[in-house]
């Protein structure tokens, strides 16, 4: 008689997206499965932040060309979760302050708050680039006034 092994979740997730809006919702819902799967639920509401601010910037500023499609790379951490999204995109966005009336721009400054600066753009191999930010701790934290 043999004892049942528990199949331990893999500790990254690749899954190739159109490039669409609608990926920006199934990449969260993925990433939200696999934070409950590594046992960083307290990490959600941030991480879903992050990657849907990652996935739409992606969308919306890669430009890729027709059949093209996008990355996410989610991989377990230490420290919690390390989220990557790859495009085809030589371009790197930089984190710029955007002004008072504008009603964008403000996406990798909330990612650089949530990541408190834990992230970045590389080269990858081929063509494009990849944007990541690492989600750890306890997630946002409460103001009271």
């Amino acid at each position: 008689m043999s004892a049942a092994v528990a199949e331990e979740p893999s500790s990254v997730v690749v899954r190739m997206w159109p490039h669409g809006p609608r990926s920006v919702g199934r990449a969260r819902r993925l990433l939200v499965h696999h934070l409950a799967a590594w046992d960083l639920a307290h990490l959600t509401d941030t991480a879903e932040l992050i990657v849907s601010e990652l996935v739409t910037n992606s969308v919306n500023h890669a430009r890729e060309p027709r059949g093209r499609l996008i990355a996410t790379r989610f991989e377990r951490v230490d420290s919690g979760v390390r989220i990557e999204v790859h495009d085809a995109n030589d371009h790197k966005p930089e984190r710029r302050e955007a002004l008072s009336d504008e009603e964008s721009g403000r996406g990798l400054a909330l990612v650089d708050a949530l990541t408190d600066g834990r992230w970045g753009v590389s080269d990858r191999p081929g063509v494009g680039k990849l944007v990541w930010a690492v989600c750890a701790g306890g997630g946002v934290e409460e103001v009271s006034g």
